[in-house]
């Protein structure tokens, strides 16, 4: 949709909409929002060549503007992928409704009832770079979880986000769920004007390069729920088994090295190093990795490249990968609290009371002992499928998934109750007694 005249009006009308229809859809049944994912996952099915033929153009006209080749590699959506996120939408369908659950449930006194019971956030705007499924994945969790979504995907990716989002509103337009509820921008224009809308959107939810996740975190008073960088670590302690270190390593880097729990630097315990590197080394190298390494490194692997400080705070989103070496668990763990971004990291030992320690020191929203960071993904975790990835402190943390995407309201009932009668002299007491 492209907004031509007075932009704002424009967008003020379409988020007005927007909230609308994510008004009635707030109070739709489980099985109600059901059928409308199903209908969603059959219109992708029938739209399959469309969609396809689209992302084909979108990728022709990315290659010849010279498009980095990690954003490329995100762009590119083939009919696994496709398959992939309409499975998605069906997983989504089979989890359990975020909204209506009654999180307390207690007798004020007696004949006052309060109730917290989750609800949905409203409107969400959801603003992500390249992978046009990730259009598909949103949609699915903002309509099980009740909330309308304003959809910005990236230039590169117009036609794939168009085609996607005409199935959806086909698929819904036979459901109880208003298409209204989903909308599409196409333009930068059009981001910069949703930044502004706090008084219409109720969370914005960037996906993106670092740079652009900033862009969007300084540039508007919405609450923003996303993470900037993703620098994971692999730390590979000496109680480490190596055959199973090199597994992990290879996979966490080389899987899919665009992704943002892919690692970015290795940390060696100094007393495996000199068995350890080589073999490592050779095996990354194999799969067309470029290696840096501090001077520790080196003295070991001369050929490797110096990896230089900037290096240890960079995320490539490519085959590259920093080596450190570090004399204890200690170390490594303060390494990574200093450079890491709090996404996802690793430990790979055989002696649990040092995986323990890292598990507990770590400061980050995934941290794993003996496996790859790559599982750090709302798929994987069970959640159906994730709007993005939270690096924040405060929940949520992690892949975001149903939970994330409502809050919850306090609901009190009496019968001619008053505060009054509380306080004072004859104050009357409360029962405070929690009920089934």
């Amino acid at each position: 949709m492209n907004i031509s005249g007075d932009n704002s009006s424009n967008l003020v009308a379409i988020a007005k909409k927007t909230r609308l229809a994510a008004l009635k859809l707030a109070v739709l049944s489980t099985e109600a929002k059901n059928q409308a994912l199903e209908a969603i996952a059959q219109a992708l099915e029938s739209a399959k060549d469309e969609i396809l033929q689209a992302n084909v153009a979108d990728c022709q006209a990315a290659a010849t503007e010279g498009i980095a080749k990690p954003l490329y590699k995100r762009l590119q959506l083939d009919e696994y992928k496709l398959k992939d996120a309409i499975a998605g939408v069906r997983d989504v369908a089979k989890l359990a409704d975020p909204v209506g659950a009654v999180q307390i449930h207690r007798e004020l006194d007696t004949g006052l009832i309060l109730k917290r019971i989750t609800c949905p956030l409203g409107v969400l705007g959801v603003i992500f770079e390249a992978r046009p499924e990730a259009a598909i994945q949103i949609v699915a969790l903002a309509i099980k979880s009740g909330n309308g979504v304003i959809l910005k995907g990236g230039k590169e990716a117009v036609r794939s986000c168009e085609a996607i989002v005409k199935a959806v509103k086909q698929g819904l337009s036979a459901t109880a769920v208003n298409p209204d509820v989903v909308q599409l921008l196409t333009t930068r224009e059009e981001t910069l004007e949703l930044l502004k809308l706090d008084k219409y959107v109720d969370l914005i939810i960037p996906r993106g390069s670092n740079s652009f996740v900033r862009f969007v975190q300084e540039n508007t008073r919405i609450p923003v729920l996303g993470h900037a960088d993703g620098i994971c670590h692999l730390y590979i302690d000496k109680a480490a088994d190596l055959k199973k270190a090199i597994t992990i390593t290879v996979d966490a880097k080389t899987h899919y090295p665009a992704a943002c729990n892919a690692i970015e630097t290795l940390l060696i315990h100094s007393e495996i190093a000199a068995d350890f590197l080589p073999k490592i080394a050779e095996a990354l190298q194999a799969q067309n990795v470029e290696l840096r390494g501090d001077e520790r490194s080196r003295e070991i692997l001369p050929s490797l490249k110096l990896a230089t400080e900037t290096d240890w705070e960079t995320e490539y989103s490519d085959l590259i990968l920093a080596i450190k070496i570090v004399d204890s668990l200690e170390e490594a763990i303060a390494h990574i609290n200093d450079y890491g971004s709090k996404h996802t990291d690793a430990i790979v030992t055989e002696d649990a009371k040092a995986a323990e320690t890292f598990l507990a020191l770590v400061n980050a929203a995934g941290v794993y002992y003996n496996c790859s960071t790559r599982f750090a993904d709302g798929f994987r975790y069970g959640l159906g499928a994730e709007v993005g990835i939270s690096t924040q402190q405060m929940p949520p943390r992690g892949p975001v998934g149903l939970e994330g995407l409502v809050t919850y309201k306090y609901q009190l009932t009496g019968d001619g109750h008053i505060a009054a009668n509380y306080t004072g002299a004859n104050a009357k007491s409360f029962t405070h007694k929690d009920l089934a």
